[in-house]
């Protein structure tokens, strides 16, 4: 027993002088800005070979300890000078510490594209990010993220001034939208109201990447925009706050107009924590058109009342790991005051009178997220991970309906979906033929449970209780240093489980009503992406890419369509989406220019088309193409000007061979938009915006007259907006914005492809904003 002892003592004394001695051999680095905070994805070279990357904290740790002494180190950065300097391992403090000045512009760091902090400058695909600075500006003239994104991302469809975003898709496809990585959207059965599902005063960043992509699973056929929410900065105080106040009103004819908004953030950190609490409420006063006449009310946007409340906190482990909490709660109901009064289309627009709608308040009842993120770097072998678990419920309320084609009687349908959901993400770095590499790795679960009923109880759409399990693999190498290559894999596994269910009746006493003997419907693919992206020269940084999306679309439109009593006969394939992509970015003296042209193609598309009145998916070949462009220059420090364009155009192929295009629902007309930016002293700036989308008119109306659902001729329409902020001081700051400067009378884009009478309503007249802000 005595000697077991003394062996253990033994053991345990060789093990601590082992641990000392590799603690005193280990060598880590540490990359940080002039403002001293980390940066990731920093290039590591020692005497002239590529050894890693800094992680997310902005570290790096040496593997294997360099053999000579002293060493040549060049640490570089895309947009930072590089680093070059000979370090004697014997004398210099550990870590080593190197800080990169920047030569230009930042380039901004994304998390959405391949599921890590990365710069834009490797990542071979189109991207789009709305800084703070870029929403609190649009946010002066509308706090409607619909308008905010329509307005400033190319290949997205313009706002459609109502509470859903109906044709706002992303280059001609669906979009996935996210909070925080949360999937808002609900391709089992789309509500049309994911975008408006946050308050834009608690969200940081908008990242948007563009085209078909499986990283983050169903639904993102077109690309994904991801809502980033604010984190405190690591400077902050411990109590810091924001207070905001902000009025409404149509100058040209107020009455009933006045609409208000009021805010308060707080935020802060102290020793390990970190938080930030916010709430707010917005109320839209009534909406009338350049002649002052109310618009419409369907879908409307008139006398609705919206809640955000929002709460983050984060708790520092230790050096390399952290936990966030997260959970963000939204409101939008329409409590109207008007009622419509239809118009003809082409003709007379549908208008508001006085008058209350007997149905429950339209809108989105309700749409809570939580999310639960646990992250940890240096895991093993310079590893991090990155898991989250959160829960999504969600309701859309459509608006009351006096007769429907779809039931018998009166009724108000509403659509509910609950996500649970669990992300396990992890990251390696590795060498590969002498390059550096690294592998984004993981598997994701979902949990999908959409349906859609009527307020009465009838059932509409039943169940769909989607399972998904879905493994992935991303791997980037950094040939040459500058030849960034990224491709990967994603598996995916779901099954849809519907119960027996019975479809809605048509007629009286049950008359019209099927018995569906119910089942599962399994969806099963891979997908993959592969993409080059050469960025040693700003002047001049292309990129190639291939890449495909997986989605299980509109499934619930065709279950509540059911005519036959087995649930066979609907099971559809899953949406496979090919998206071929070439661009580049260039920075030149004040000139900033991107431009890419993309082609999707998919062998079973889903388009909803008008089929003896009601909108129906159609499984028909698809191909999708178009391009965009963007430059802006930065003239002075106080005047910088820009603008973009993009172009989008599909077509499905029929079974004879022939092609035909795809309707208003899915392709917008060509965007244009302008914008000057102008700061005549320090404390003032004034931002001047021009949005254009142009003409189509790909459909012949019917022999009455008539256009079908989502074939209407669209025309042009050129908007102005104008917002001005003045920084009084540290703490106070004055604004205003104007939307629609000059009052312009206009049919937006989704009233005139519509093709319905109660649809065909004018756009918003001008609208005025005085906001004041307070920080402390």
């Amino acid at each position: 027993m005595k000697n077991r002892t003394r062996y253990m003592m033994f053991s345990s004394g060789i093990l601590l002088l082992l641990s000392a001695q590799l603690h005193a051999q280990e060598l880590s680095l540490i990359v940080k800005d002039r403002d001293n905070k980390p940066l990731s994805q920093a290039n590591i070279k020692v005497d002239g070979k590529s050894v890693g990357y800094s992680n997310q904290l902005g570290q790096f740790i040496f593997a294997k300890r360099p053999s000579n002494n002293p060493i040549q180190l060049r640490v570089s950065y895309t947009g930072f000078s590089t680093v070059e300097k000979m370090v004697n391992l014997d004398t210099v403090q550990r870590p080593l510490s190197v800080q990169l000045n920047s030569t230009q512009v930042l380039d901004e760091i994304i998390v959405t594209a391949g599921r890590k902090p990365e710069s834009i400058s490797t990542v071979p695909s189109s991207v789009t990010i709305l800084t703070t600075k870029e929403i609190e500006a649009q946010s002066q003239i509308s706090t409607n993220l619909s308008t905010i994104l329509g307005n400033t991302v190319p290949g997205l469809g313009t706002s459609t001034n109502k509470a859903t975003n109906s044709g706002q898709t992303l280059r001609g496809r669906s979009v996935l939208v996210l909070i925080d990585g949360i999937p808002q959207s609900t391709p089992l059965m789309n509500g049309q109201r994911d975008l408006r599902t946050i308050d834009p005063s608690v969200i940081e960043r908008v990242e948007v990447i563009k085209g078909a992509t499986s990283i983050y699973g169903n639904g993102s056929a077109g690309g994904i925009i991801n809502y980033i929410t604010r984190n405190p900065s690591k400077d902050a105080a411990p109590i810091q706050g924001i207070t905001s106040v902000r009025t409404t009103f149509n100058p040209v004819r107020s009455a009933g107009t006045m609409g208000y908004r009021i805010g308060q953030t707080l935020y802060g950190q102290k020793n390990k924590w970190n938080y930030t609490v916010s709430g707010s409420a917005d109320y839209v006063g009534l909406q009338r058109d350049g002649d002052g006449i109310p618009l419409g009310q369907t879908d409307g946007l008139s006398n609705t009342y919206q809640y955000n409340a929002f709460l983050k906190a984060g708790y520092r482990i230790d050096s390399s790991s952290n936990i966030t909490a997260v959970y963000n709660f939204y409101r939008s109901n329409q409590h109207n005051r008007y009622i419509s009064q239809t118009g003809v289309y082409g003709q007379t627009p549908t208008i508001g009178v006085k008058g209350e709608d007997p149905g429950k308040p339209a809108g989105t009842p309700y749409n809570h997220n939580a999310m639960l993120t646990y992250t940890k770097s240096n895991l093993f072998a310079s590893t991090s991970l990155t898991a989250s678990a959160y829960y999504n419920t969600f309701r859309s309320m459509n608006r009351y309906v006096e007769k429907a084609s779809a039931w018998y009687g009166p009724g108000q349908t509403q659509i509910n979906s609950e996500k649970k959901g669990l992300r396990v993400n992890l990251n390696t770095p590795f060498q590969v033929l002498g390059s550096n590499a690294d592998i984004t790795y993981g598997v994701d679960l979902l949990n999908d449970v959409t349906d859609q009923n009527l307020t009465d109880g009838r059932v509409y759409i039943p169940y769909m209780n989607m399972l998904n399990v879905a493994p992935y693999a991303q791997v980037k190498i950094d040939f040459l240093e500058n030849l960034i290559f990224k491709g990967g894999v994603r598996y995916e596994n779901a099954t849809v489980k519907i119960k027996d269910f019975n479809t809605i009746a048509t007629g009286p006493n049950n008359e019209g009503s099927i018995a569906v003997k119910g089942g599962d419907i399994p969806y099963k693919g891979a997908t993959f992406n592969a993409g080059l992206r050469y960025n040693k020269f700003a002047i001049f940084n292309p990129f190639v890419s291939f890449s495909q999306g997986f989605a299980i679309n509109e499934l619930g439109r065709i279950v509540r369509r059911a005519t036959d009593n087995d649930l066979d006969s609907l099971k559809t394939d899953p949406i496979i989406t090919n998206n071929y992509e070439i661009g580049f970015s260039s920075n030149y003296s004040i000139f900033q220019l991107s431009a890419s042209y993309y082609y999707s193609t998919s062998k079973m598309g889903v388009e909803l088309v008008d089929i003896g009145g009601y909108l129906m998916p159609q499984r028909l070949p698809e191909d999708v193409y178009g391009y965009e462009i963007a430059l802006s220059a930065n003239i002075s420090p106080q005047l910088t000007i820009g603008g973009t364009y993009a172009y989008v155009e599909g077509k499905s192929k029929k079974d004879d061979g022939s092609k035909s295009y795809l309707n208003g629902s899915r392709i917008s007309p060509d965007k244009a938009t302008g914008y000057i930016y102008y700061t005549p002293i320090k404390p003032l700036t004034f931002q001047l915006f021009w949005v254009h989308t142009g003409s189509r008119d790909r459909f012949l109306p019917n022999d009455k007259g008539v256009y079908k659902n989502s074939e209407g001729h669209v025309k042009t329409v050129d908007l102005f907006n104008l917002n001005g902020n003045y920084q009084v001081n540290k703490q106070w700051s004055i604004g205003m914005g104007v939307e629609n400067l000059f009052n312009k009378n206009y049919y937006p884009v989704v009233s005139q492809y519509r093709a319905l009478n109660e649809e065909y309503v004018k756009g918003q007249g001008m609208l005025a904003s005085f906001n004041i802000n307070y920080k402390f």
